[in-house]
């Protein structure tokens, strides 16, 4: 679908920035949500734990100024804003400033890169509902394709995974493990979208050119009430089945995420690295894609294949690139919402 664009905006979930602010972000994304108050305090001390602050608004920022670098360099030369679905930046706030600077048409690139309820339809939804907030004024906003099996995101994680591996002692490394993760949803969600079977073809591409035929796919974060189904195994579980097998060496790798956010910080490197110690692994965490160049660069061709109409877009494995536009009713909630 060929066009043009006045601007790019960056969509991510957001995130506090001080201890005052968890709270009230936390009820944010909870709201309408039958979650109990003793989880969302067991979520705030998550936080605590880094001072209040998530990562991921510091990343956001970073991968702004990068973008901003690097189509001022390649083009188009368009001005790049950012807004949050859940924390300031909001959303309607940048819409209003793009109006107000004259903006009528952007591309979106939403910090998700897989098809799910929260990773993709939510986001199309709370544009939605932000462009109504700011009224007949607010710019409209096309968000670019899911992207988790680009060239562009997986590359970067083979960097980062095989640099992952370099820290496991040589002797080891060619019996370590490699573990992939992702946000557990509910499992009528998954039954609604390709949630599983994208993260099961980015798993698989990562490994491939690092020669590790070997691995799994498992689960992190979860969140729903007990008696609600989720994906499965959870990354503690798997962790405990690696040890009773001897396994010494594991390498852990966020796929589902594309920063290193307080569920990668809390559930990876505090929760999960605790527990591999208490039984006896060497877990070693591989990075998420953050501003590596290559993603950078990828966000720019993902413009420019939309800008085009490109009929060859970029990807990598068998399942071909994910649709330009999201077909009406993508990625529903599911049976009990989320």
């Amino acid at each position: 679908m060929a066009g043009d664009c006045d601007a790019l905006l960056v969509v991510s979930f957001g995130g506090p920035e001080g201890p005052d602010e968890v709270l009230p972000f936390l009820a944010n994304v909870l709201r309408g949500k039958n979650v109990p108050p003793e989880r969302l305090h067991e979520v705030a001390a998550h936080y605590e734990h880094f001072g209040g602050v998530s990562p991921m608004n510091g990343h956001c920022r970073a991968l702004v100024a990068a973008l901003r670098e690097e189509l001022e360099r390649h083009g188009p030369r368009v001005p790049v804003y950012w807004g949050n679905r859940h924390w300031r930046p909001m959303l309607a706030d940048t819409l209003r400033r793009m109006a107000h600077d004259g903006v009528r048409r952007a591309l979106a690139f939403a910090t998700s890169a897989y098809a799910s309820y929260s990773g993709c339809r939510q986001y199309q939804d709370d544009v939605a509902r932000a462009r109504a907030q700011v009224g007949e004024r607010a710019p409209e906003v096309d968000k670019l394709r899911l992207f988790y099996n680009h060239p562009g995101f997986v590359e970067p994680l083979v960097d980062h995974v095989a640099a992952a591996f370099d820290r496991v002692p040589t002797a080891r490394r060619a019996a370590a493990r490699l573990v992939f993760t992702a946000h557990s949803i509910p499992r009528s969600q998954a039954a609604a979208c390709d949630y599983e079977a994208q993260l099961q073809e980015t798993a698989g591409l990562v490994a491939f050119p690092l020669y590790r035929g070997e691995w799994s796919l498992v689960y992190q974060s979860r969140s729903g009430p007990p008696s609600q189904p989720w994906l499965e195994p959870d990354i503690v579980d798997h962790l405990r089945a690696l040890a009773a097998e001897g396994v010494q060496d594991v390498v852990v790798a966020p796929i589902g995420f594309t920063s290193d956010h307080i569920e990668v910080l809390y559930d990876l490197d505090l929760e999960a690295k605790g527990r591999a110690i208490e039984l006896g692994l060497n877990m070693v965490r591989a990075s998420t894609v953050g501003t590596h160049p290559r993603f950078v660069r990828m966000v720019r061709e993902l413009v420019e294949e939309r800008l085009s109409g490109a009929p060859m877009r970029l990807h990598l494995g068998a399942r071909g690139p994910a649709p330009d536009v999201c077909p009406p009713g993508c990625c529903p909630a599911g049976r009990g919402g989320s």
